[in-house]
């Protein structure tokens, strides 16, 4: 582990990159590089200025390393006779997390139980980066309701306390850029000419969740966000967009993580 983590810090040219990709945060990924120092009894990087650079004993390490990681992929491929498979690494967005992941995975482990799984919650703009850069396998996510990968569409809608919907500056509840759904409350607003200020704003959709219960602010979201909770009709409101659900692949996958793309696919299908 302290050798995958220190050989991803030299080929992904930063601390903050390397933590993606081992899937551990920037602090954890410190600690397991100042152990190894430790073990070698060696610094292995300087910085020069933001950039960390390999000191001689480093560049040795980097090439034991290397021979060490794929010499212990080979012999756990040879004795698990080609059963082995890698991680699955699978991203999805916080309203997925919260409603599907925990099903999702346990459909998944009893299907794949020698399977090792990763998984980051984070905005789609987030997941689709980290799929084009090969750090993730499968994302679930939101996307225009004309996309062509779109699985299927669900409606916007508004949620909160009726009365907000009538005071001459409304409060929204939205969370921090970029987010499809705030950009479609503001718009639709806009559109409509009324007057609305931003009166919370998080990056948590616990907290978003928790502040249009209490009464803070409207906000705009599916019926993911709130299931037991009945949207605004008839309020005055202006009215939302579809928004696309959509599962997104990377070019190589398994057979396992084939298989958790296939299920991701048919969990969206009965929202």
């Amino acid at each position: 582990t302290l050798l995958r983590s220190f050989v991803a810090i030299v080929e992904t040219g930063s601390m903050l990159n390397a933590a993606e990709q081992v899937f551990v945060t920037q602090s954890a990924l410190s600690l397991q590089i100042k152990r190894l120092e430790e073990l070698v009894q060696q610094a292995l990087f300087t910085r020069e200025g933001r950039r960390l650079v390999l000191t001689p004993a480093g560049t040795v390490l980097l090439d034991y390393s290397r021979r060490v990681l794929a010499l212990h992929d080979e012999a756990i491929a040879a004795v698990s006779a080609g059963h082995f498979a890698g991680p699955v690494r699978v991203g999805m967005v916080q309203d997925f997390a919260e409603s599907l992941l925990t099903g999702l995975l346990a459909r998944f482990a009893e299907l794949h139980p020698d399977s090792q799984i990763y998984a980051r919650v984070a905005g789609t703009a987030e997941l689709l980066t980290m799929l084009e850069r090969g750090q993730l396998d499968i994302i679930i996510g939101y996307a225009a309701a004309d996309d062509p990968s779109a699985i299927k569409t669900a409606p916007m809608a508004w949620y909160g306390n009726a009365d907000l919907s009538q005071r001459g500056v409304i409060p929204l509840a939205v969370l921090e850029r970029p987010c499809r759904f705030r950009e479609a409350a503001i718009a639709s607003l806009d559109a409509a000419g009324l007057p609305y200020r931003i009166a919370i704003e998080t990056p948590n959709l616990t907290t978003l969740r928790a502040s249009v219960a209490a009464g803070l602010g409207l906000t705009c979201r599916t019926h993911l966000f709130m299931p037991d909770a009945t949207s605004l009709t008839e309020t005055g409101l202006p009215a939302l967009p579809r928004v696309a659900c959509i599962v997104g692949k990377g070019s190589e996958l398994s057979q396992a993580t084939a298989r958790l793309a296939e299920l991701a696919t048919e969990v969206v299908h009965e929202l």
